[in-house]
């Protein structure tokens, strides 16, 4: 699925409060009136206060001196006030094997995520090995195992109860013994409001740095998109536990919230690095901010 199928209803809930059923863009005036509306819009779609407050200052600064006069032009002023608020992702030195910790909630899409991406990486060329590390939960171990039988992928499971911390050494042992470029490890799918399972992560960050010398190279955390806001309570909690580098959102198709990818990412100020726009193992995106608002925010 593409990013602008994922993000379908966030488009058509923008679209129906901003146009109706008849209008199009290029017919309707730039009125007060209908700035007001588009602030609504846009947060209804999830966008935050913090962020949707400057966006339109500026959208209103552009209309009042003339530089936006039709609808279109202001949707243009709307997209680029919002491609800037995702910051890039930085090119991270990676040691052999790469090491990419995985981390969320239990519900968020994590161990799926998990899955998409060592699939991706494989179609790209790359060895990925899978390490179930979420051994506090028996099913996210078979959950994992299922699909890495599925993709055809090798994975390094812990037993249930056991120590999520020497899975992911094995796992990175495992991987330099056999070649392998890199190591994707699903963490415990932790209760961000658990003190002792987010020690556990960062024990997990400590044996990782053991095992080779400057891992984790990525600590990607998942975030259900369909939270919204809500996404963003858990993400401070990570992020004290473990140096974040980039977020992940899933179930995009799911939610006519999809503004709150740009809100995550404006509070955390931290890069997106990947979309879930679908339950196929394929239904996984990289992000592309300018692909992204386009597709939920387009003139027609």
């Amino acid at each position: 699925m593409s990013i602008e199928q994922g993000v379908g209803k966030t488009r058509s809930g923008l679209f129906s409060r901003l146009f109706g059923a008849l209008r199009k863009p290029e017919e309707e005036p730039v009125t007060d009136e209908w700035l007001d509306r588009l602030e609504e819009a846009l947060l209804r779609a999830d966008l935050s206060v913090s962020l949707v407050d400057p966006v339109m200052l500026q959208v209103r600064d552009v209309v009042r001196e003339g530089r936006a006069k039709t609808v279109p032009k202001v949707l243009d002023a709307v997209r680029d006030a919002l491609v800037a608020v995702i910051p890039p992702a930085a090119e991270a030195p990676a040691g052999t094997p790469r090491v990419i910790l995985v981390v969320g909630v239990n519900g968020s899409g994590k161990t799926t995520f998990a899955a998409k991406l060592a699939k991706r990486l494989r179609d790209g060329g790359e060895k990925p090995l899978l390490a179930a590390a979420d051994t506090f939960r028996a099913a996210a171990i078979e959950q994992l195992e299922s699909w890495a039988q599925r993709l055809q992928l090798p994975v390094v499971s812990g037993r249930p109860g056991g120590d999520p911390a020497a899975v992911v050494f094995d796992a990175i042992q495992a991987a330099r013994s056999r070649g392998n470029s890199v190591v994707i490890a699903d963490t415990a799918g932790r209760l961000h409001t658990k003190g002792y399972l987010m020690d556990e992560l960062e024990k997990i960050v400590r044996v990782a740095g053991r095992a080779r010398e400057g891992a984790p190279d990525e600590v990607l955390l998942v975030l259900d998109g369909t939270q919204g806001q809500n996404a963003i309570l858990q993400a401070r909690e990570f992020t004290k536990a473990a140096k974040v580098t980039g977020l992940v959102v899933t179930k995009l198709d799911g939610t006519a919230k999809g503004g709150a990818v740009f809100a995550i990412a404006n509070d955390l100020g931290l890069p997106v690095r990947w979309l879930g726009v679908g339950e196929k193992a394929e239904d996984l995106v990289p992000m592309d901010a300018r692909a992204y608002v386009t597709a939920m925010l387009p003139n027609g």
